[in-house]
């Protein structure tokens, strides 16, 4: 067993799987002040990842439970359903929504009715969806981590960046590759962000399940496999930017949840606007315009041979912008609901009423005319539209 995992180590850290032909692992080992990332060091995520999430459950429970109260978002306590066995095991292993024909066999079964059957598979899938409140507390805890990955991405941008010239000009992240030393700023950027994907892969089946879950599944371990493997393979200069235009917009979703669960509507609109702006600026123009331009075409121009992580590297990243366009995708069907079905149903609207008051004003001439010919008139009041 022992000589297997010696053979699989060695197959892994196979130097032409990682780093250029003409470069040796003894070449990356820090020297003269060059510092270089080395794949022990990801180890530490996995206990920063449950530092994170004690801060998590500290953030939902101290914050986001006294603000919500403050913003009049109450925790509604579900009805449970009365125990019954046969129809909580019919619900776990065949299905939560029985036909009319399995109510009736299930109501013979328990010797219930089937109004009772209905009712209680209807509590029972009620007690499943998370409350308003837990939304809440999960946005809260997502806003300020989104908050703080912004303030991390901005502090790169305006303090690290601005002198390094691979950050205006792509092409500048191949120059000296492999031989490209480690910013302690890159450091903890890199650590922080796959703990931060550790702790949502940790949580995903105690989080809310959402229609893309899935997508969020598959975005999470193509997430920490490219990061993961940028770091090994000292790919870690056109690692920060992608982890730079991915954290520009989350923050402007997160808040505008918050917001939509406070119904806020106003608020919430302004802020997923702002959201869909910065989504389609960083994620589908940026990325596959900037950042897969300097991953899939550049590297051809500095070497001759190209080295397996090529490939290991783009396939996570033409994931991500397959998720990239799906999402998308969603998000122009929200701005299509509530932008352009909502100004059709106003303009709806005004029409109506501009028709209610026009035919109110000719009841009025039609009354002046009556008066004047002396006839009497009752004036009822025009028709109400609901």
């Amino acid at each position: 067993m022992a000589y297997v995992l010696k053979t699989l180590n060695s197959w892994f850290w196979w130097e032409s799987l990682w780093i250029p032909a003409n470069c040796t692992w003894a070449d990356l080992e820090d020297h003269d002040g060059i510092v270089f990332p080395k794949p022990h060091q990801l180890y530490a995520t996995i206990p920063y990842a449950f530092v994170m999430l004690m801060v998590r459950f500290l953030i939902e429970r101290y914050i986001a439970i006294p603000l919500a109260k403050a913003l009049g978002i109450k925790n509604v306590t579900r009805v449970k359903p009365q125990p019954n066995a046969v129809l909580e095991n019919y619900f776990r292993k065949c299905t939560k929504r029985p036909s009319q024909s399995e109510i009736q066999g299930l109501a013979k079964k328990c010797n219930w009715t089937v109004h009772l059957v209905e009712k209680w598979f209807r509590r029972r899938r009620n007690l499943e969806l998370p409350t308003m409140l837990r939304k809440f507390q999960e946005a809260c805890y997502f806003l300020n981590i989104s908050e703080l990955r912004l303030t991390n991405c901005s502090f790169f941008v305006w303090f690290c960046l601005p002198q390094k010239p691979w950050f205006y000009d792509i092409w500048q992240v191949w120059v000296g590759y492999p031989f490209q030393s480690l910013l302690s700023s890159q450091y903890w950027y890199y650590m922080a962000e796959i703990s931060f994907y550790w702790s949502l892969l940790f949580t995903l089946g105690t989080d809310t399940k959402r229609k893309d879950f899935m997508a969020h599944v598959i975005h999470h371990l193509a997430a920490i496999v490219l990061m993961a493997c940028s770091w090994c393979g000292n790919y870690v200069r056109i690692g920060t930017l992608v982890m730079i235009v991915h954290d520009t917009a989350d923050f402007w979703l997160e808040s505008a949840k918050m917001f939509n669960y406070a119904h806020w509507e106003k608020t919430c609109n302004v802020l997923f606007i702002i959201f869909s702006v910065m989504f389609f600026i960083t994620r589908i123009i940026l990325f596959p315009f900037w950042i897969l331009r300097g991953t899939l075409y550049l590297p051809s121009y500095y070497s001759s041979t190209i080295v397996i992580a090529y490939f290991i590297f783009n396939g996570p990243l033409l994931i991500l912008q397959g998720l990239h366009l799906y999402w998308g995708y969603l998000v122009l069907k929200i701005l299509n609901k509530f932008l352009f079905i909502k100004v059709s149903y106003s303009g709806f609207c005004q029409k109506v009423v501009r028709n209610y008051y026009l035919a109110y004003e000719n009841e009025q001439v039609n009354l002046l005319k009556n008066e004047r010919k002396g006839e009497e008139s009752n004036l009822s009041m025009p028709y109400q539209v609901k």
